[in-house]
């Protein structure tokens, strides 16, 4: 008898000691009903969690061989404990779903149909979301249209990080090792196949989130500047502008004097106006600029993009203790 497919879910956790074990007892619901067609494990990454979440899994863990755990040093970031469970998922198709309970693991064999049907990646599209303020609701969506607009990728709306990919994908993704991440962007660049699958985001299960203010507009910014140059281009534009009207104002009051030397240029408020805008465009310019160029410095230092503290489940030989660059830990899949 030939085995059964492996289905690799991923599963990033940050501080979640309240929702793991009803995480653990969703997904793990899920899998087995989908046991009489694959096999799968379920890789949680612990981003430097700082209760006891680690804890916890480490105990499910010693109960079920199908838990795997990969524990980071440190915090390193969402996008970052993502990528170091698709560079050990050893799956056909790896499921990357957060810990928090927002994301349905049910929604998973809906994803697992439309990737039997011929697509490489599923992506999940948050139709309702239960639970978020108006302001969340309303800046969520304006970002999405945003960076659609901007990109130079087509993005999906409203798709999150919830999302099946194709074991071909994966080693895509294994192989792009910028440190900028921004993983939604990252798929729809490598290009195949992608379909959507429609759900209601839930509220979270238990606890706050941990994905701050100061990580969300962090996060806009990584998705933004990744993926195209227009705001740059926007800044040349504004400008070109500025200068075409500066250089028509210019004009008129050398007119203005030629044809009324009697008359004093009058209009010091408009004057100290006009020179703070500029002031504050060139300032603008220049921060954009900052930014992309601040990009290159953290992209050219070629630092590891994760460092794992220690690992469970794993088999010998394919321990992911390593330094989170692909066929550098021995953990990635040819």
């Amino acid at each position: 008898m030939n085995a059964k497919p492996l289905l690799s879910i991923i599963v990033p956790v940050f501080s979640e000691e309240k929702i793991v074990p009803e995480f653990t007892h969703r997904v793990k619901a899920v899998a087995d009903g989908l046991g009489n067609r694959y096999e799968h494990e379920i890789i949680f990454v612990d981003d430097g969690s700082r209760d006891r979440t680690l804890e916890i899994l480490r105990g499910i863990a010693a109960r079920d061989p199908r838990i795997r755990i990969i524990s980071l040093s440190r915090n390193f970031g969402h996008q970052f404990a993502i990528t170091a469970g698709l560079d050990n998922a050893w799956g056909e198709a790896a499921v990357v779903i957060d810990g928090d309970l927002q994301d349905p693991p049910e929604v998973i064999p809906e994803m697992v149909a439309k990737w039997e049907a011929g697509f490489k990646v599923v992506y999940g599209v948050r139709e309702k979301r239960k639970g978020e303020n108006p302001v969340k609701r309303l800046t969520a969506k304006a970002f999405y249209r945003l960076i659609r607009w901007i990109g130079d990728t087509d993005m999906p709306l409203d798709a999150g990080d919830f999302r099946l990919l194709d074991r071909q994908v994966v080693a895509t993704l294994r192989r792009v090792r910028e440190e900028n991440r921004y993983l939604r962007g990252l798929v729809s660049w490598a290009g195949f196949p992608q379909a959507g699958v429609r759900y209601t985001r839930d509220r979270r299960y238990a606890g706050r989130t941990k994905f701050t203010l100061k990580k969300m507009i962090r996060f806009a910014f990584d998705g933004l500047l990744s993926f195209s140059d227009k705001p740059l281009k926007i800044t040349s534009a504004v400008g070109f502008l500025i200068t075409t009207v500066s250089f028509l104002m210019g004009l008129r009051i050398v007119v203005n004097k030629i044809r009324f030397p009697e008359t004093l240029v009058s209009g010091w408020t408009s004057l100290i106006l006009t020179v703070l805008f500029m002031g504050g465009i060139q300032l603008i310019s220049l921060g954009i600029l900052g930014l992309y160029l601040g990009r290159q410095y953290r992209e050219v230092k070629k630092r590891p993009l994760y460092v794992v503290a220690a690992t469970v489940g794993f088999e010998p030989g394919r321990d992911p203790l390593g330094e989170g660059r692909a066929g550098e830990s021995g953990s990635a899949r040819p």
